[in-house]
């Protein structure tokens, strides 16, 4: 069952990623897929996680790799995290290493 949800929107060089749902190891290789088709160019990447309700380690781990691509060519930000989500950033220690807005 794929409970994740991905809208993108690309706008020069920004690209706006909606998630809903939850991102984990059944679904992460989606948005790693979408990733990959998608940054080339980009200088500038948005997340929003307003209806994003759950994140898991490979989540993170497809968030970090993005955060790697994104140090060489631009920005990276995530936006709209609730409190649940939060937690994860903080317990892991990548609220200290990802731009949470």
């Amino acid at each position: 069952m794929d409970n994740l949800t991905i809208e993108t929107e690309k706008n020069q060089e920004t690209l706006n990623v909606k998630l809903g749902g939850r991102l984990e190891s059944s679904t992460s290789p989606k948005l790693e897929e979408e990733l990959k088709k998608n940054l080339e160019g980009i200088v500038d990447l948005r997340f929003d996680f307003a209806k994003l309700e759950y994140l898991s380690s490979a989540g993170l781990r497809v968030l970090l790799s993005a955060s790697k691509i994104m140090k060489k060519q631009g920005t990276m930000e995530i936006r709209n995290v609730n409190e649940e989500v939060m937690e994860v950033f903080i317990i892991t220690g990548f609220a200290n290493i990802l731009t949470i807005l």
